[in-house]
């Protein structure tokens, strides 16, 4: 990934700060603002926008995890299960995702996104 111009930089710097904000304040959902930053940004093909994302993500999600993990009391027997499914998800995800058209993914995300505001706005 190379930026051109003193613009795209500091778009793609503005969208990691508001990924690793969301992370931080809450625990996950920087894919929300890193994905359409790479889409405009980065100059990535659609299909490796989503992988690059979970890429930048992990660290993030690890540094919450410590940051936040002395000042919180993290359940981690009631984790387990979350964590196992997850892993099994993602093995899933990375074996069968490029099956599926990436306009499907792009909507599939959205309907999840606004079924989750919607979930917390009530």
């Amino acid at each position: 990934m190379e930026f051109h111009n003193k613009k795209q930089f500091t778009g793609a710097a503005a969208s990691g700060l508001g990924a690793g904000i969301l992370n931080g304040l809450f625990g996950g959902g920087g894919g929300m603002v890193l994905i359409p930053g790479l889409e405009k940004l980065s100059g990535l093909t659609g299909e490796a926008v989503f992988p690059t994302s979970v890429l930048v993500m992990l660290p993030v999600s690890v540094l919450t995890l410590f940051l936040s993990g002395p000042v919180s009391q993290l359940p981690w027997r009631e984790a387990w299960p979350y964590l196992a499914g997850s892993a099994a998800g993602g093995i899933l995800a990375g074996f069968f995702g490029g099956r599926i058209p990436l306009t499907w993914l792009h909507r599939g995300l959205g309907i999840m996104l606004l079924w989750g505001g919607f979930r917390y706005l009530w």
